[in-house]
């Protein structure tokens, strides 16, 4: 089982305490493809600790409700970070407005996911 709750901070809104079923390991993740503002492109993630400590994001399948499975990208306790693959040099900052913060993220893709 995995189980997260992510209290509000800095970085993102809270969730209430959740817990999905494992279906296989967690591995450590460094790049993901997502639609945003219209646009599809690649991402880089982190996962984002407290007193924004960067820690690894991971991506792990587990079950979804509907019988499937799916992949569950989280990271720290403040979740996970992205920023555009096209500001790979700049640090991981709360204040940057090319970068935003999430709880965690469910994908259905694993082709959409490089991993480290």
């Amino acid at each position: 089982m995995v189980a997260l709750e992510i209290l509000d901070n800095p970085n993102c809104s809270g969730t209430d305490y959740q817990v999905f079923q494992e279906v296989g390991p967690a591995r450590p993740l460094k790049k993901m493809r997502l639609s945003r503002e219209g646009r599809e492109s690649w991402y880089w993630v982190t996962g984002y600790g407290e007193d924004s400590r960067i820690c690894p994001a991971y991506a792990q399948r587990v079950a979804d409700s509907g019988g499937g499975t799916s992949f569950l990208v989280y990271g720290g306790a403040w979740g996970i970070r992205f920023k555009p693959e096209d500001h790979a040099s700049e640090p991981w900052d709360l204040s940057s407005s090319h970068q935003w913060g999430e709880p965690f993220k469910f994908y259905g893709d694993e082709s959409d996911l490089v991993y480290e």
